[in-house]
């Protein structure tokens, strides 16, 4: 438990929109030890609460952050900025197969582990070893030791990454093959202790490629290495499994949820796939999402437990040569190459090297992705908004800069603004085209999660954190596309029963009093600004975005108030969560 007292609070005069897809109403809530203990109209304070005025205010369970990336951060980030300012109460952990427990004994394997998670997540490694203390192995021990050491203003709870349990059982080797027998068997114990200690489950990563073009461990699982896993998660009524599919990079997604699909069909296991594309390119040029929604629609039609992923925020990618792993995504490995370099020095020689910049123009023009923002037409619309020397010019396309300093290629003025700019300085992509239809058709469907962020991962690239609040500014105040009822059930009750969290989600008697009050005239998603705040893990900071608060009028993590009256409170009173 917590080291805060839960506070009692009777929030007055509020329009409740209690999370479950139900009519708002007018009603007050009242707060106790941490659960609601009483809603109703016109109750009086009693001698010892604290009156919350909610009026004019919409009074909402809290949000729940369905995929994020703190698992490291929050031991050097344990404000876990901006969240409390943005209703966030909840957040979801150890996705995409990445994890940090269990872990193994060889240290080549765990730097591995720190390694892959560092670079698909856009987090600095350093921190990874002077900020956590690696005082466990198993998935239990990990978990006691956060309970100890992480006091934090959400609630958490974290799948056990597939990466993690090979790299903890088969080294190195993880990445090279297929498990044995034995193998297989130990990974399955190891995720067999971990959901028992209340892990929400296993994600798994049939997707991603590192750097240098290696599919991750994950992807190197045989079927029978799979169904066991899929076998020990269905042991556990509460549990589910996550698996990330490639919509992006080969478009294997129908595949290989077809195979998942077919892995599990005898087993009552929910499944979280992700995800059914929200993005214009994936539905036209690519071609992904038609087959996808086809797919869903089937695994639907049969009963079966699967529940898509997806985003109601298009990606927006803020591109920079210290950590980035969009140069990679993009089949873009020449540039990937002075991401990799160690020193800045060694940065600025590539940069400047006429070979290194010929073979970058033939990368663009040839080996990047057709979708991805290196094309040349396309890398002519990127934002140079970022300067970090304040050397210039800024607030231009790429595009413009190119004729103003005669560079023959977008590649070559790239290179020549960040020599000029500074290599802390970073360059923005538009955002991808939104299917916006496609986002309120999974708003309304039964079986998709949503309020998908990466929030805590990528800090100089995007900030998942508060694009939450777009579902209520965006979707219902601006547009009127979706209700208020319905953004709130995708933010709280929908989300909760996916991941089996029974005692909270909802605003109703006898739950837990993770609540969020706010005024829809107040809030928004706020721009990113920068903050150095980020340890580099030696002794210096470097930056990441984050946003001002939205703000929201308060936040209550289990009765105890983490925002009030425009300002984090410092309490953090959040627990780490098992499903059930």
């Amino acid at each position: 438990m917590s080291a805060q007292k839960a506070q009692s609070w009777l929030i007055q005069g509020g329009t409740v929109v209690d999370g479950s897809g139900s009519p708002a109403y007018p009603a007050d809530v009242r707060i106790c030890d941490g659960l609601i203990v009483e809603i109703g109209t016109d109750l009086n304070a009693a001698i010892d609460e604290k009156v919350l005025d909610a009026a004019d205010c919409i009074v909402s369970p809290g949000f729940i952050e369905t995929h994020t990336h703190f698992d490291a951060a929050i031991w050097w980030d344990p404000s876990m900025d901006p969240l409390p300012g943005f209703g966030v109460t909840t957040s979801v952990m150890g996705n995409c197969g990445f994890g940090i427990a269990p872990i193994s004994d060889d240290a080549a394997a765990r730097k591995d582990l720190v390694g892959i998670f560092s670079f698909f997540e856009d987090i600095p490694s350093g921190p990874f070893f002077s900020e956590l203390p690696w005082d466990w192995h198993s998935w239990s021990e990990y978990k006691a030791s956060m309970e100890k050491n992480v006091t934090v203003p959400t609630n958490y709870s974290a799948f056990v990454g597939h990466i993690a349990l090979r790299l903890a059982v088969m080294g190195l080797d993880a990445w090279e093959r297929a498990a044995t027998a034995e193998e297989v068997e130990r990974m399955a114990s190891m995720l067999d202790e971990a959901m028992a200690a209340g892990a929400l489950g296993m994600s798994s990563n049939l997707f991603d490629h590192d750097g240098e073009n290696r599919p991750v461990p994950s992807l190197k699982a045989d079927d029978a290495e799979l169904r066991a896993l899929f076998e020990v998660a269905a042991k556990y009524p509460d549990g589910c499994c996550q698996v990330i599919v490639d919509t992006f990079r080969s478009m294997t997604a129908p595949q290989m949820l077809q195979r998942v699909a077919d892995l599990t069909e005898d087993l009552d296991l929910r499944v979280q796939w992700a995800g059914l594309p929200t993005l214009v390119f994936q539905r036209d040029l690519m071609g992904v999402q038609a087959p996808l929604v086809e797919l869903h629609e089937k695994l639907k039609s049969e009963g079966r437990d699967f529940w898509t992923g997806f985003s109601h925020v298009s990606i927006t990618n803020t591109i920079g040569i210290q950590n980035s792993l969009i140069f990679a995504q993009s089949n873009e490995y020449v540039w990937n190459e002075v991401v990799d370099a160690e020193t800045d020095e060694a940065k600025e020689l590539l940069l400047r090297d006429p070979a290194w910049r010929a073979r970058a123009q033939t990368s663009w023009d040839n080996e990047s992705f057709e979708f991805s923002p290196f094309r040349p037409a396309s890398a002519r619309q990127l934002m140079l908004m970022n300067s970090d020397n304040g050397v210039g010019p800024t607030n231009l396309t790429l595009g413009e800069y190119m004729e103003q300093v005669g560079a023959e290629h977008p590649s070559d003025a790239m290179a020549e603004w960040l020599l000029a700019n500074g290599l802390e300085s970073t360059v923005t992509m538009p955002p991808f085209e939104k299917d916006d239809d496609m986002v309120i058709r999974l708003l309304r469907d039964p079986f998709a999660v949503g309020n998908i962020s990466d929030a805590g991962a990528h800090g100089q690239m995007l900030c998942g954190g508060g694009e939450n609040i777009k579902l209520i500014t965006n979707y219902v105040r601006d547009t009127g596309r979706i209700t208020l009822e319905e953004a709130i059930h995708n933010l709280s009750g929908k989300v909760a029963k996916h991941f089996n969290f029974k005692d909270r989600g909802v605003l109703e008697v006898g739950k837990r009093a993770d609540v969020t009050v706010f005024n829809m005239d107040e809030i928004q998603e706020r721009d990113m600004k920068r903050v150095y705040d980020v340890p580099k893990g030696d002794g210096t900071n470097t930056w990441r975005w984050t946003r001002d608060a939205a703000p929201v009028r308060a936040t209550l993590v289990n009765g105890v108030a983490t925002f009030l009256d425009g300002a984090p409170t410092g309490e953090r009173p959040g627990l780490m969560l098992r499903p059930g």
